[in-house]
């Protein structure tokens, strides 16, 4: 006699909950536009989306209380009312807000209806709110692996040197924070790599970062930015500076950075020296760690690296030729002596100290200094691609024909 007395209550307990449910999403309602400022302030039909959520709530503890064990396919059905839209204009805080509202006036509507109902409305507004949960981070899941396939896609446009109209609206896409220079670092990944912390730590550099992994290769984007949190008189780290601090991000092996160019647009030209050095980094024995790749010219130009060959021709030969034959006469000299300076004034016919001027002044012109073994390397390379690219010049040039000027 008892349970038939409980269930008789339950039914029509339910009667009355399916009788006042329309008021009770209407008195919801009400409630939402007066208590939440950010539901007043959406276009008319977000508000009406919204309203949808609250409804099917209502109408889900209904059918939750007539059958508690439908609680995980009930509490999840409640957000597929509202659109895909709805999830990126409500923030899980909002979200929350909306199921407490709801809960608020639901539980002033029960109140003398016993205690029954009222725990089970406690228990149903529990579920919603952990469906709620798992509905945001399963759309914050998406988000970030959708992340990940653009931010991978857009390194290697750079890699590649393959852009193309839609990557501007990429990097934006991505949030990116660079407004200068930009530079790529590639080095070895580490067998435990921690990419949030590693974009952390250049944050706090000072520069905004694009992270590509190609296997055992680990590429970083860097660009100077302006980023909340940083001071206005913190002084910006040059690039070297910057990749030695990023260096324990890294696994094992050679750590090579590109040279700075003007914007991301041109970040094709950084990657290009940064990989061709990488390739290389194990010819020289004693490479830093990390290495720029403009030190390591003369090996990237034996390895067949058009862009070395042209900097070192560019950047080395053809201002020391512009400037003065003495200095590039001074230097031949001098690097093919050995680097000793009394075996060069004696082939030149000057004194020692005439030939320590003129290096000198090479140094002044070219930012390359002869007397250090490694800079020596790196000047004659670059005086023998010189060479050799005047005489290919010279040999394709045209004989005057016979009878003409």
């Amino acid at each position: 006699m008892a349970s038939r007395a409980t269930q008789m209550d339950k039914t029509e307990t339910l009667a009355w909950l399916r009788r006042i449910s329309g008021d009770l999403a209407s008195a919801t309602i009400k409630r939402l536009e007066d208590t939440l400022p950010w539901y007043a302030e959406m276009p008319p039909a977000r508000r009406s989306a919204v309203g949808l959520v609250a409804q099917a709530g209502i109408s889900s503890f209904i059918q939750w209380y007539e059958d508690p064990t439908s609680t995980p396919w009930i509490a999840a059905d409640i957000f597929a009312a509202a659109p895909r839209e709805l999830l990126r204009s409500v923030s899980l805080t909002q979200t929350l807000q909306l199921i407490r509202v709801t809960v608020e006036v639901t539980e002033e509507r029960l109140v003398g209806k016993g205690d029954d109902l009222r725990e089970g409305i406690l228990l149903y507004s529990r579920d919603v709110a952990f469906a709620a949960a798992d509905v945001y981070a399963r759309a914050a899941e998406a988000r970030g692996l959708w992340d990940a396939r653009l931010e991978a896609l857009v390194v290697d446009s750079i890699l590649t040197g393959e852009a193309d109209e839609e990557l501007p609206s990429r990097i934006a896409a991505l949030g990116w924070h660079g407004h200068g220079e930009v530079a790529v670092l590639v080095g070895t990944t580490p067998p435990q790599f921690d990419v949030d912390q590693l974009r952390r730590s250049a944050r706090k550099l000072g520069v905004d970062v694009l992270i590509g992994v190609q296997g055992s290769r680990l590429v970083l984007v860097l660009g100077r930015a302006e980023l909340p949190g940083r001071a206005d008189d913190d002084p910006e780290l040059p690039f070297p500076e910057i990749a030695k601090r990023l260096e324990p991000g890294f696994g094992p092996g050679y750590l090579v950075l590109g040279p700075a160019v003007p914007a991301l647009v041109d970040a094709s030209q950084s990657a290009r020296a940064s990989l061709a050095g990488f390739a290389v980094a194990r010819a020289w024995r004693n490479a830093p760690r990390p290495v720029e790749a403009d030190d390591l010219l003369p090996e990237r130009a034996l390895a067949g690296d058009p862009l070395a060959k042209l900097t070192l021709v560019e950047r080395i030969y053809r201002p020391l030729q512009t400037h003065s034959a003495d200095l590039v006469t001074t230097l031949w000299s001098y690097l093919d002596n050995g680097r000793s300076l009394e075996a060069t004034a004696r082939e030149l016919f000057v004194h020692p100290n005439t030939v320590r001027y003129r290096l000198k002044r090479v140094s002044d012109v070219i930012g390359w200094d002869a007397t250090g073994p490694r800079e020596a390397l790196i000047l004659q390379t670059a005086l023998i691609l010189g060479s050799i690219g005047t005489d290919s010049t010279r040999r394709r040039l045209p004989s005057p024909r016979r009878g003409t000027a």
